[in-house]
């Protein structure tokens, strides 16, 4: 145990945990009250890989949020931009505790099932270059599925990838595919829950920022936005959720924590970064929040989710082991989870 000094001007006993997170794709193949069955992990050629590496677009730190959510073990290979993807899924394919189809099928979701918006006849062309945004993705989604194809495999809406021979029965994700009982596969405990619900956060997002026509899109630009879908999540999961309770006073002020589970001594707050500014300075908010939440008679745990949708904080991984871990002084105790999770 080491005394580590905060920004605040005080100090904590700060440990670091000791077992390793498990990952979400593991979470979801596990049932309540047993062990996840062993992983059937089919190994992804090299031109498969480079194949996806050819439609991934983004930053470096867009790419990397994408890949962890996504379930690709980290951390990420220090390569240049296509090299860096093509290898970091091949690396995946060959990790026995990893699904490489559902990974394959995740990363290329996005791309697969929403087509780009048709340009317009003056924009759509320049200096006699056919500059149509559908025919060069028509072109890169063929190209794709014809490597899928010619290596043994197909891809079908919703982010599925399996074997030639193989018929999609439903569009469960392939994660529930190695359950052999009829029982619905479940997290085992709260934390594995919120592992889960957390990370998947911007994918419940996407289809109600992404309607139908005529139906009204959902934003979410808000705390209380994300707050909202979250409890709406963990509802079916946990009965008695207390949104908004009081905190005790700290430094003569007092704050409304976002979610209280008394039932597992569990708090929730949830952050949305709001611009750079914020990003420099959502740190020094959790830790203050945390002299709250310390204090608390019902708060053993605390769970901090930090939505960055554009990934505007420059070291996440630094921010996550300042403040995780034991967080103990005379008047209190809590233990520390901190996701970081763009979209």
């Amino acid at each position: 145990m080491i005394t580590v000094m905060r920004g605040v001007g005080h100090q904590y006993n700060h440990t670091k945990p000791d077992k390793d997170v498990v990952s979400c794709d593991q979470l979801l193949c596990r049932q309540r009250g047993t062990q996840r069955p062993e992983m059937t992990n089919v190994r992804l050629p090299m031109a498969v890989c480079a194949a996806v590496a050819e439609v991934l677009n983004g930053s470096h730190a867009t790419l990397d949020a994408l890949f962890e959510a996504a379930g690709a073990p980290g951390p990420p290979p220090c390569l240049s931009h296509h090299s860096k993807w093509k290898t970091w899924l091949h690396r995946a394919s060959n990790d026995p505790k990893v699904d490489s189809l559902a990974v394959l099928g995740n990363l290329i979701e996005e791309f697969m099932d929403l087509p780009p918006q048709p340009s317009g006849a003056i924009a759509g062309e320049a200096f006699g270059i056919d500059l149509d945004p559908v025919a060069a993705y028509d072109a890169k989604r063929a190209r794709l599925n014809a490597v899928l194809e010619e290596h043994g495999f197909r891809y079908f809406r919703g982010g599925r990838v399996i074997p030639n021979g193989e018929t999609p029965s439903d569009p469960t994700p392939r994660t529930s595919t190695t359950n052999t009982s009829a029982q619905p596969l479940k997290p085992s405990n709260i934390e594995e829950l919120l592992q889960v619900l957390l990370r998947g956060l911007p994918r419940a997002m996407y289809p109600l920022a992404h309607r139908r026509k005529d139906a009204r899109s959902l934003t979410f630009e808000s705390e209380y936005d994300i707050q909202d879908l979250l409890h709406s999540q963990l509802r079916p999961w946990v009965s008695d959720i207390r949104p908004e309770e009081f905190t005790p006073s700290y430094a003569g002020s007092a704050t409304r924590m976002d979610f209280l589970l008394p039932a597992h001594r569990l708090v929730i707050e949830v952050k949305r970064v709001r611009d750079k500014s914020h990003a420099s300075t959502v740190g020094d908010e959790l830790i203050l929040d945390i002299e709250h939440y310390r204090r608390h008679p019902d708060c053993d745990r605390l769970w901090c989710a930090v939505y960055d949708p554009h990934l505007l904080i420059r070291n996440p991984s630094g921010m996550i082991a300042d403040i995780e871990g034991s967080h103990s002084t005379p008047d209190g105790s809590v233990s520390v989870r901190v996701l970081v999770f763009g979209s």
